[in-house]
């Protein structure tokens, strides 16, 4: 493992908004795991892997930091939906699927593919709506039951032949954990660590912030399976200001790539500061988080986009509100 957390860090930032705590504690949990694997090797220690647990709202980038992650680490890469597998009738055939497409990633290698990172969304779905009276469901059970299997290192039989060793490949689970925060209150109630004169207040406040398995165990999950995810990293909802950010800042940012192809014609694309922050309150309404920036983007430019292609003459399209016409500029015009 070449990079260190705080270089991991760097370059989670040039692409991912935000998120400071959830990046500094991803960093160093791929940089351990993968000390981890190096040790074991030279050594010949016995790899625990610490899988990891993202807990956020929808649309406040789980995946995103998952796959820049995986890029920076150059390390295969999978997604996985929770919902999906409880739905499916054959989940040990849907898990080896998974498997399968993270050798494919590796380009065929297997050993690189079991050194590979794969991310399941939509963890907190594995238990039964609370109409239910928060009982887990069957299906839900018996895709944590499959899963637990693979997080905690076990050889997968490939149908084309051979096995999948998992022992050493990262499992990074998500999800929205809506309601955590009434359990994590009452477990604090009796779980709060006390300060003192002497302790230091900011170490205590994030301790006692802290997801323990046994809230995800109160919360739904397996008491087994909520002990594979030892690592819990919070995102938070993303303010108006972030999501300003996200359309601007990253190097693949939404605004940067429009340019990009408005430039390839020879036209200038400007859009003036308060539009992005039209467009960032319209999505806050939507309580999608960052995923629906793009739709409401590119909603925004599809008249220019449809346009500027017949007419040589255009040289500049400005945006000064999300709700007016853009303006047209010629060479010359200002």
């Amino acid at each position: 493992m070449e990079l260190t957390p705080s270089q991991i860090v760097e370059f989670l930032d040039r692409h991912v908004v935000g998120q400071e705590e959830a990046k500094r504690q991803l960093a160093v949990a791929v940089h351990t795991h993968y000390r981890k694997l190096g040790l074991a090797r030279d050594q010949g220690l016995e790899l625990v892997k610490s899988n990891v647990l993202l807990v956020g709202p929808t649309g406040t980038g789980k995946t995103l930091l998952c796959e820049t992650l995986s890029k920076v680490l150059a390390v295969p890469f999978v997604t996985a939906n929770a919902t999906s597998l409880a739905q499916s009738e054959y989940v040990n055939e849907e898990i080896e699927a998974i498997l399968t497409r993270l050798i494919d990633k590796a380009g065929g290698e297997l050993a690189r593919a079991q050194r590979g990172i794969v991310f399941i969304d939509e963890i907190d779905k594995l238990k039964a709506p609370a109409e239910a009276g928060g009982a887990r469901t069957p299906a839900g059970e018996r895709v944590q039951h499959a899963l637990l299997k693979i997080m905690e290192g076990a050889p997968v039989k490939l149908k084309a032949g051979g096995h999948f060793d998992t022992t050493e490949t990262l499992f990074i689970c998500g999800g929205a954990f809506s309601g955590i925060d009434e359990i994590l209150a009452q477990t604090h109630t009796f779980g709060f660590i006390a300060t003192g004169e002497d302790d230091n207040q900011k170490i205590l406040d994030r301790l006692n912030a802290r997801i323990k398995p046994t809230d995800l165990f109160r919360y739904g999950l397996i008491p087994e399976f909520a002990g594979r995810l030892p690592i819990v990293a919070r995102l938070k909802p993303l303010s108006r200001e972030m999501m300003v950010r996200i359309m601007t800042e990253p190097q693949n940012a939404l605004y940067k790539q429009f340019r990009a192809i408005f430039a390839a014609d020879g036209v200038e694309l400007t859009i003036a500061p308060p539009v992005f922050e039209q467009i960032a309150d319209l999505a806050m309404e939507y309580k999608a988080g960052a995923r629906s920036l793009r739709g409401i983007f590119e909603e925004m430019l599809m008249p220019a986009l449809y346009l500027v292609p017949d007419h040589p003459e255009v040289k500049r399209v400005v945006f000064t509100s999300l709700f007016d016409e853009p303006r047209y500029l010629g060479s010359g015009s200002s």
